[in-house]
């Protein structure tokens, strides 16, 4: 929707060298029942992300919806040109808003996904009607009325903080990936979705899942102006992983944690650096992130809980040994050791 009053959600989509996954996000975001104010924040991609996404506003470049299941979510594609603005990251650590659709900033190298996230929060927020944004992965889809239900429920729950949605798997849209967030297990580090497997059918209770969350995830997660403001942006050393965890640990209690039933999202999961939920799928690039910031949090949060967690990391070597996978291993060791694996990139 893009005529009506001055909208009072913001969305931002982090990209980095997935612009075919934006813009299928980008295609039914302009579908919500609500007017938008869009940023994409390109995380210094390497195949020519952003001319590929201005070009599909102009009406050079289709959209085309990976599965056909959802090809009616963003066809036929909205109509062209779309108003886009592109700015250089220099220019938009200045500027407002204005009236475009879609806003394309270049970070001007890639900050990883809080880095990225945090440039489109300090833009959207410098306009003052936007009181809430949505950070989206960009390998999103969502449903017409979403922005609707997450706006609503945010603007309706007291001294509001961090907001999520339903979120269901892209390929397998019966399937719950989480009700708004995760429990997390502090003494392991590990965390489920709640909900997560279980038929999207299947009934809950709301109260009780907004509750039970510890952290919204990251996929779709709605932030408050006033969270932002006294909380302090996501955390940019962690680069991927655990930032939303962090995030919340920082809350501490002070802003509400609330959960937008209304709202369903498809999350294709894991596209851009391979962080699949499936045992040994997981890349090389999401075990080194994903230990390295586990272990930076824990240093962070719980210090006195470390020699816990380098003796779990140990253990996650020795068993990457046993199953013959030396390189797994080496990855997970140069994580634990605090070393850089140099050709490992995200957005």
């Amino acid at each position: 929707m893009i005529d009506g009053p001055s909208p009072r959600l913001g969305v931002v989509l982090v990209n980095w060298n997935r612009w075919s996954d934006t813009i299928e996000c980008l295609e039914t975001l302009l579908r919500s029942t609500i007017p938008l104010r869009i940023v994409v924040v390109d995380n210094a991609s390497s195949d020519g992300s952003s001319d590929r996404i201005a070009e599909w506003a102009a009406g050079a470049t289709p959209a085309r919806a990976l599965s056909p299941v959802f090809a009616d979510m963003s066809q036929p594609g909205w109509p062209k040109p779309i108003v886009l603005r592109r700015l250089d990251a220099g220019t938009a650590a200045t500027a407002t808003p204005d009236t475009s659709t879609i806003t394309l900033i270049d970070a001007g190298g890639n900050l990883g996904f809080a880095g990225g996230n945090n440039v489109g929060l300090r833009f959207l927020f410098r306009a003052s009607p936007i009181r809430h944004v949505w950070l989206l992965n960009n390998d999103t889809v969502v449903e017409p009325d979403a922005a609707m239900a997450l706006l609503a429920r945010m603007e309706a729950t007291h001294k509001i903080g961090m907001c999520g949605t339903i979120v269901r798997y892209y390929h397998r849209p019966d399937v719950v990936q989480a009700l708004n967030g995760s429990r997390f297990n502090l003494f392991t580090g590990q965390s489920r979705g709640i909900g997560e497997g279980q038929p999207g059918s299947m009934p809950f209770d709301p109260a009780k899942v907004a509750r039970e969350t510890d952290f919204v995830l990251g996929a779709s997660l709605g932030v408050s102006r006033a969270f932002f403001e006294t909380v302090g942006p996501m955390t940019e050393d962690y680069f991927l992983y655990f930032e939303e965890i962090d995030w919340a640990a920082r809350n501490a209690g002070r802003f509400a944690i609330a959960f937008a039933h209304g709202a369903v999202v498809y999350h294709k999961e894991g596209g851009s650096i391979g962080s699949s939920a499936v045992k040994g799928r997981r890349s090389d690039a999401s075990d080194y992130y994903l230990l390295r910031s586990r272990l930076g949090f824990i240093r962070r949060r719980a210090l006195w809980l470390l020699p816990l967690h380098w003796l779990l990391a140990l253990g996650q070597i020795a068993r990457r040994l046993l199953r013959l996978q030396p390189k797994k291993a080496l990855v997970l060791l140069r994580a634990l050791l605090g070393l850089q694996m140099k050709t490992i990139s995200r957005g």
